[in-house]
């Protein structure tokens, strides 16, 4: 049985529902433009923006969007659960082909998590925005 609320619960199910949605619609837009397809390519992103809009109001809902230094300091710690912890563990479990997308994947998640190092480094060094 889960911790959380049953709405908490539920908003975090249809974040993460909207969310995936999202990102294979991108995928499909992606697709759609390889084979030629522009106006079947917009038509898939322009989707995946609402979807994308979906899974905004249920995290907003949920709580889970606060100030700029704690969304920063919550995005390092799953970044750095993702590269320590979940890729590693998946990593064993997969065939070689699998595990090799995975490596992929934590290199990028490595990148990003030097990036949200930087930014929250410069955040902290502000007196309001990011400097330019």
């Amino acid at each position: 049985m889960s911790r959380l609320p049953r709405a908490q619960e539920y908003l975090k199910t249809g974040f993460t529902a909207e969310a995936a949605s999202a990102a294979k619609f991108r995928a499909a837009a992606r697709h759609a433009e390889k084979e030629g397809k522009p106006r079947l390519a917009q038509a898939w992103l322009e989707l995946a923006a609402e979807k994308d809009e979906l899974a905004i109001r249920q995290l907003e809902a949920a709580g889970q969007v606060r100030a700029a230094d704690a969304d920063l300091a919550s995005a390092l710690a799953e970044e750095r659960y993702e590269n320590e912890a979940l890729y590693p563990r998946m990593k064993r479990e997969v065939d070689g082909e699998t595990a090799t997308i995975f490596d992929g994947v934590v290199g990028k998640q490595q990148e990003h998590l030097a990036r949200l190092e930087s930014l929250l480094d410069a955040l902290s060094r502000s007196t309001g925005d990011l400097a330019s």
